[in-house]
């Protein structure tokens, strides 16, 4: 069974650093679109960032220019590079296959997955 999972996330004070990552382990895929969310504890999921499958990107206003994402086609990794963190970036961070779904191979089947949700990876951020 496929697993989107999401790592990276961590305790951090304000103005530090983290890359989170967005992988299936044990599997290749397309360079698919995925996207990412945060919610909040008490808050509603938001949403954070996109990359296309052909790489084009965009951003909440409330993370442009902190906040890149991007695909290592090698490591069939998508990564969230946040930088400039404040305590309000405090969050459960996902990650999730766009709708029009990416296809995920194993050595032995390949499946896709529309509009999959991954693990989550806990940001937190102390001032």
């Amino acid at each position: 069974q496929v697993q989107l999972v999401a790592a990276g996330g961590g305790s951090v004070q304000a103005g530090g650093s983290l890359r989170l990552s967005c992988a299936a382990p044990g599997f290749t895929s397309d360079s698919c679109g995925m996207d990412w969310y945060r919610q909040a504890a008490g808050k509603q999921r938001e949403w954070v960032s996109s990359i296309r499958t052909d790489g084009s990107t965009t951003y909440a206003d409330s993370v442009k220019g902190r906040f890149t994402i991007s695909r290592d086609k090698a490591k069939d990794t998508v990564y969230l590079q946040i930088d400039s963190l404040k305590p309000e970036d405090t969050a459960m961070y996902s990650c999730k296959t766009q709708d029009r779904g990416c296809r995920f191979c194993s050595t032995a089947y390949c499946v896709i997955l529309s509009g999959r949700w991954g693990q989550g990876t806990q940001v937190t951020v102390s001032s």
